[in-house]
C-alpha cells in the first residue's frame, strides 16, 4: 500500500471510485450554529454533517469556535476575527488540495508553508462610501513547498490543481448564493 504525504493513496483512490459509482455519497452539508456572546462576540459548534441524506450527529458540537474583533476596531480581542477564520478556511483546503494532489502525482513533500493576507476597506462596511464594497478586496495566498527532487515545473502543476480544485477557493473565488431568513 502506498502512502505518500501521511495520505492512503490507495485508499484516496478507492473514494474517488465510490463517489464515481455513488454521486450522492459526494453531495454533503455541513452546519455550525452559534450564539452571541456581546460585543463583537460569537461562538459556534460544529453541527451534524449530512451525505447523500444522511446526518452523522457525532459532529453535533464535537468542535467549538469563537470569534471577535481586535481592540483598534473595538472589539475585545478575545479570538480570531471572521477575516482570519477565512484565511483560515483558505490555508485548511489549500493544505487538504495540495497533499491530496500531491499524492495522486507522486510528489512526496517534506513541508508546506502558506502565507496568507487579506485586504478590506471599512468604509464599505460602515456604509460611508457605497462605491466601496464591504467584503474582502483582496486576498494573497504565497505557499511554499519543501519537496525534494520535484522540478519547479511540476511544483507549478501542483499550484494550477490546487487553484483549480480548492473548495474554499472557489468559494472565495465565485459567487455563491447566500440564503439569510429571519427565525
Amino acid at each position: 500500500m502506498s502512502v505518500i504525504n501521511e495520505i492512503d493513496v490507495r485508499a484516496l483512490q478507492d473514494s474517488a471510485d465510490t463517489l464515481r459509482a455513488k454521486p450522492g455519497l459526494a453531495r454533503a452539508t455541513f452546519t455550525v450554529g452559534g450564539s452571541w456572546q456581546g460585543g463583537y462576540r460569537i461562538t459556534t459548534q460544529t453541527g451534524a454533517l449530512a451525505q447523500d441524506g444522511s446526518r452523522d450527529e457525532t459532529r453535533v458540537a464535537k468542535f467549538e469556535m469563537s470569534s471577535d474583533e481586535p481592540r483598534a476596531a473595538l472589539g475585545t480581542d478575545t479570538a480570531p476575527t471572521p477575516a482570519e477564520y477565512i484565511l483560515h478556511a483558505l490555508a485548511g483546503c489549500y493544505t487538504v488540495t495540495t497533499t491530496t494532489h500531491a499524492a495522486l502525482l507522486g510528489i512526496e513533500l517534506k513541508a508546506i508553508r502558506l502565507d496568507l493576507e487579506a485586504d478590506i476597506d471599512m468604509r464599505g462596511f460602515l456604509g460611508i462610501d457605497p462605491s466601496v464594497r464591504p467584503g474582502l478586496q483582496q486576498i494573497r495566498v504565497r505557499v511554499d513547498l519543501d519537496a525534494p527532487g520535484t522540478t519547479r515545473e511540476q511544483l507549478e502543476e501542483l499550484i494550477a490543481l490546487v487553484q483549480k480544485r480548492s473548495a474554499i477557493r472557489d468559494t472565495l473565488a465565485n459567487p455563491v448564493d447566500v440564503v439569510t431568513t429571519l427565525a
